[in-house]
Order: structure tokens, then sequence, then C-alpha cells
């Protein structure tokens, strides 16, 4: 049986277990949009189309699994690259498809062609270094194995942004139907030996440790290694610290939980590793700019370390590890416990968390009424600063920061995509700036009746810039500061609920007045710009 190309791109997508998909059309790219028409895959129009991308990366967070965005020819691919840059950094299973100019006007000056012949903008180019595959599929003959090539990457341990460009009269023409079925749609196991052995020794250096200190990343979370983590720390009473991205692996209120460990935290576990840890057992931790504390050397300074992690090159990247174990982090914390079962651990000294600062009570009380009247939740975090360390993540309220490349405007569009896929009360933090980047994509909300609570922190500043001026530029403030329209009249202009938050006690009204779980709300936070964390930024 003979189906269009355009129908098989479709057939594909359904194969891999989309359910969604995100985009703006253009006349290069209907043939695919008229596959679709028949297809269960649901179609999500967006506002612009970096929200495209960033509502995709939300859904691949959020489910682990592929997630797509799809756009026209030119301008609708090229507004997707920051987003798909996110991808990139985050290793997020991302499969863009976008249209292109029919082959026979290659090199001629076609309307929007990235072709790179006859010097149009040359789409490869662009996107080569920030995707793990990129093709421009001009003949149909080796489209199998451009779709091969793409489902292993997609289902790989180490995903990435895969990108399809299809030119229109390539989407027309007819192909087998069955080409699929040569295709494995099996998400791949990682290839790894893990040696008991190595393990053995590893639970020889934890036996001999006094106050062995566990440093989980999001490694953690790829391998699902939560429930062996929780369980390592309560049989053998191991301080659990976390990454940003790992934050959440376990309750931040169990008493092992030591919370975020990064430049960007309150301190309080940095503090105890400086102090107490005589070893330091680093799970699916790259140990980055945020995580290391500017690479502080008093933090592995007369310390061990272990460091397991499934990608051999993150393996002693930025220290020198006592033991490294090229591993599944799962599997090596369930033979772990099998080498620790006789082992009484003495308990850990006691710690103190720094307490809440008075400008900060409002919004560390809405966190712990999150997290305290919502049973289970997903918070997308473009601000980080506030939520690493007044939000008491668990894994059942997962929180995303805004990782990858750290783009203003990702939290919204974000949230939009994971709670299209997830029914979670979801959040979005952000302050007025980064809103401003990408508050269209709220009527995609209201479009489809996605409920989404976007938190939004109004000091009429860019907050980051305003710190790092008044800490390192003299108080020479420049392009930090702005006016802010109305928000209470753009939410009724939305369509919308609106909630101003300016004390503890407006925070219990919001949760007895607002509909969290089925509603779309924007919730204003008000804040003095001249308040800010007093971590530096001078690296």
């Amino acid at each position: 049986m003979q189906i269009t190309v355009a129908a098989l791109i479709t057939r594909f997508m359904e194969r891999l277990g989309l359910r969604a998909i995100y985009g703006m059309p253009g006349s290069h790219i209907l043939p695919v949009y008229d596959a679709i028409y028949d297809s269960p895959i649901k179609t999500v129009l967006v506002k612009h189309e970096q929200g495209a991308a960033f509502m995709a990366c939300g859904e691949a967070r959020a489910t682990r699994r592929p997630a797509a965005c799809i756009t026209t020819a030119g301008p609708g691919a090229t507004n997707l690259v920051t987003g798909i840059a996110n991808a990139y950094a985050d290793k997020l299973p991302l499969l863009i498809i976008t249209g292109e100019t029919s082959t026979s006007i290659f090199g001629k000056g076609g309307l929007q062609e990235s072709s790179g012949e006859g010097g149009s903008i040359d789409q490869s180019d662009i996107f080569r270094g920030i995707t793990r595959y990129h093709r421009i599929v001009e003949r149909t003959d080796y489209l199998l194995q451009v779709l091969r090539q793409a489902t292993r990457i997609l289902l790989s341990p180490n995903a990435g942004p895969v990108l399809l460009s299809f030119p229109y009269n390539i989407q027309k023409e007819l192909v087998d139907a069955d080409l699929l079925e040569a295709i494995r749609f099996v998400t791949e196991a990682p290839r790894i030996c893990n040696s008991f052995a190595a393990t053995e020794e590893m639970g020889r250096m934890i036996r001999a440790a006094r106050h062995p200190v566990i440093v989980a990343g999001h490694g953690c979370f790829r391998a699902g290694a939560q429930g062996a983590l929780q369980k390592l720390g309560e049989r053998h009473a191991i301080r659990v610290a976390t990454t940003l991205k790992g934050k959440g692996l376990i309750s931040e209120n169990d008493p092992r939980a030591l919370g975020c460990l990064g430049v960007t935290s309150d301190g309080s576990a940095f503090r105890h590793i400086v102090e107490h840890a005589d070893l330091i057992i680093v799970l699916g931790a790259s140990f980055n700019e945020r995580t290391s504390n500017l690479w502080d050397a008093r933090l592995m300074a007369g310390k061990r370390v272990i460091q397991v992690d499934h990608d051999a090159s993150q393996l002693e990247k930025v220290f020198r590890a006592d033991l490294a174990i090229h591993g599944d982090i799962r599997a090596v914390l369930e033979d772990l416990l099998i080498c620790l079962a006789d082992f009484p651990a003495p308990p850990p000294p006691t710690y103190e968390r720094a307490p809440v600062a008075p400008n900060f009570t409002a919004i560390a009380h809405l966190f712990d009424r999150i997290v305290e009247r919502l049973p289970e939740a997903m918070i997308f975090d473009d601000n980080i600063i506030l939520a690493q360390t007044y939000l008491k993540a668990s894994p059942q309220h997962r929180y995303f920061p805004n990782s990858g490349v750290s783009a203003l405007g990702h939290a919204i569009p974000a949230a939009i995509g994971a709670r299209c896929a997830v029914a979670t009360p979801t959040f979005a933090i952000l302050g007025d700036g980064g809103f401003q980047m990408c508050c269209m994509e709220l009527m995609t909300a209201v479009n489809y009746r996605i409920p989404v609570n976007i938190v939004m922190i109004n000091n009429g500043t860019l907050g980051l810039i305003r710190k790092n001026q008044f800490q390192l530029y003299r108080e020479r403030y420049i392009d930090c500061d702005f006016v802010n329209p109305d928000f209470a009249l753009l939410a009724q202009s939305f369509g919308i609920r609106h909630f101003r938050i300016e004390t503890a006690a407006d925070v219990d009204r919001l949760f007895d007045a607002a509909d969290l779980t089925g509603g779309i709300n924007l919730i204003e936070v008000m804040w003095d710009k001249n308040v800010f964390p007093t971590y530096r930024s001078d690296r």
C-alpha cells in the first residue's frame, strides 16, 4: 500500500507514542498538517514558534518520553532555535518537523527557502550545533535510514533533539506504508556492565567514613533511582544533598535532606559538607557552576570522593575521584544496599537551615502551601533562586528548574506543555521581565483549556541584572528597570483570574479562593526591586 510521505511522518509520530504536537502551520508544511487531521495526535497552535519548542521541552521533561513541535520553513524554523538549544543542553528527546520549499526551486530564491543553495539561508548550518541529528530529506530512497536514525536517538539513554525538514514536494510523494515495520520503536537500555567489585569497594569506603554525604543529581531521575536512594538514606542515615536539577529526589521535609547544594541556595548544604563530611558520594551530578558553588575548593578539600554516572564523559570532568564508577545508578545503589545489609550506620550530625528572611516571607509561605495543600504538583521555574531555598520539593512535588540554556520566558510554555500531557496541578514561576517575553502563550492555554498557574514576581526590573549592577558595578543601573502593564487588567483581557500577593495572609486567601487544579490563574507576587539575594555572580 502506498501512502504520502506526510502520512508516513504522521504514522511515525504515532509509533513514537506522541499524543500532541506543538506548532504553527505555514504553506510549506501543510501536507503534514493535513495528514495529522485524521490522526489521534492533538495539535496545539502556539502564538510563537519558540513557545512550541518550550512546550515540547516541558512535555518531555514531565513524561520522560519524546515530544514534538512542528513549523513551516524559514522564520518558522529559525524561531525554534532557542527552544531547541534548550533541549540540546538538557538532553531532551525532542522531534522537530519543519517544512521546506520544493526541491525544484532550490537555489532559485524561493519564498522562505532555507536549503543553503544559491545564497539562501542554510538551515543545516543553523541547527548543526544544537541537534543530535538533522536532515533535509530531499529524496525518499533513504527515508528509512533517516527515520531509523531519528528513532535511535530519540529513544536512547542520551537523547537529544532531532530535526527533520521535508521539502513541500517530498511530503506529497508516495512511499510504501510498511516502511515503518523496519524500525524498532523500543527504548534502548544503557549498555553498561556494572562491576559488583566496584560497588563492594564503594561499600567499604562508606563503612570507613564517619560522616558520608550523598550529592544526588538529575542522573538519579534519569535512572529511576529515587527508591534506592531513599532506602540508602533511611537504612544507613546518610544525609542527602541534591543539585538544582535533582531537587525533589527525596522529600526536602525528610530529616536526612540537606536541601540544594549550589551557589544560589541558602548555603546550608554547602556548609554541612564543608564542616562535617569526610566522604562525598556523587550520583549523576555534573558539578557544574551552580552545583559546585563556583568550583569552591573547600567543597572537596580533605574528603574522599566516589562518583557514579551512566555517562562516562561526566566522570572526573571537574574533580578527581577516589572511586569512579561508570554504571547504571539505580543498579549500583541496589547492589550497594546488599553490600551494606549488615551495616548499622550511626546518625550523622545535625544541622540547621537558614531561617526565612523577612523579605521572603510571602513567597516562602506560597511554596509551603503548595506542598501542604496539593498532594502533587509540577513546578516549572525560571527564577530558581527563591525556590531553590524555600520550596520543599519531593518526588510528588516535581521541580523543573530552567536549566538548559536558562532562557527567560521558558516557564510558561514549558508548564503548558507539561500540563497538556500530565493531569497534575502545574505552576510556572518567573519574573515580570520573563513573563513579558512569553505571556502571549497564556492564550494558548485559554484556547485549549489547559489549566496552569502563573506565579509572576513583580519588581519592575530584570532582577539578576540589577543585583549584579548593585554588587559589581557600583549601582550604575542601566537597562534593567521598566514599567509594567496593569496585570489585573491583562489577566481580565485573557479571560483568566488574577490574584495579588503581598503578605502571607494573601497566600492563604489565594488557596481559599482559587481553583489551582482546574483553572488558569495569574498570581502576581509584589517585590521590592532593591531586595537582592546575597550570592554573587562575578565569574
